[in-house]
């Protein structure tokens, strides 16, 4: 395994994402994580993994493929990503002090979370004790991508989270909105919101064999976001940061069921 060079300088950042290694978005946060430490390790996938989640790779084999010095590939998920960095590419030596996930081509807004690639990256990180924050940039299709808007907000938002403690099991969720840095008009902590439910559209195909196949895709309902939630906040022209907590049980749903089911036996 590769060792640190002597006299790093900054945090030990590990970088991952779920559009791949070829990315822009991942380009720009290399940059911006560069700026930051010298000491910068890119373990992203092969391939995009969108929309694959917190799922890790347990039915074939992973392949690893070096790419630079500190920069590897491998064909598999965001977590698969991050578990082959920390126990293996980075085995026996220090971990990570931050891992950053993304920059997403997309929004990470709501309950779009729980499928999110570059969210899993960051839940994987956040489970191995390490601070981790995915970052995701809103677009349009053909349209240009604002990643001037991550370079210039970005970076405060990282100092200032990492000056902080945060509590065990928490990691940062932060979307930039589809706009120039010059249009946004600040940066808010906000909760996670919920939007209306989407219309679920199952496109039914036939290949030149005969053979139907499928596409999943989503028709998406105009809503009014609640106050004080990632949606609303983007409305609003501003960067969202929630904190998002991995364990998701439900404080007034137990109390409630524990006296239900007391005295079964």
């Amino acid at each position: 395994m590769p060792n640190v060079a002597a006299g790093t300088i900054g945090p030990r950042i590990l970088l991952a994402n779920d559009d791949g290694l070829s990315s822009p978005g991942l380009a720009v946060l290399e940059e911006i994580a560069r700026a930051m430490s010298d000491d910068v390790w890119l373990v992203a996938p092969e391939d995009e993994q969108s929309g694959a989640a917190h799922s890790l790779t347990i039915n074939e084999p992973l392949r690893l493929r070096t790419v630079g010095e500190r920069r590897y590939a491998v064909r598999g998920t965001p977590t698969d990503c991050v578990m082959l960095a920390v126990h293996h590419i980075l085995r026996g030596q220090k971990r990570p002090d931050l891992l950053m996930s993304g920059i997403n081509m997309g929004a990470n807004l709501g309950e779009d979370v729980t499928y999110s690639g570059t969210v899993a990256a960051a839940i994987e990180g956040c489970l191995l004790g390490i601070r981790s924050i995915a970052f995701s940039q809103l677009m349009r299709l053909s349209a240009p991508v604002h990643w001037g808007t991550p370079r210039k907000f970005a970076p405060g938002i990282i100092q200032r989270l990492m000056s902080v403690d945060w509590p065990p099991g928490v990691l940062m969720n932060v979307n930039f909105p589809d706009l120039p840095p010059e249009a946004v008009s600040g940066v808010q902590a906000v909760y996670q919101g919920v939007r209306d439910p989407a219309d679920l559209i199952i496109d039914e195909r036939t290949d030149v064999r005969g053979v139907p196949y499928f596409w999943i895709g989503f028709r998406r309902n105009p809503f009014k976001p609640l106050e004080n939630t990632d949606f609303a906040v983007i409305d609003q022209a501003r960067v969202s940061v929630t904190p998002l907590r991995i364990n998701l049980s439900d404080d007034e749903t137990l109390a409630r069921i524990k006296l239900l089911l007391a005295d079964l036996k």
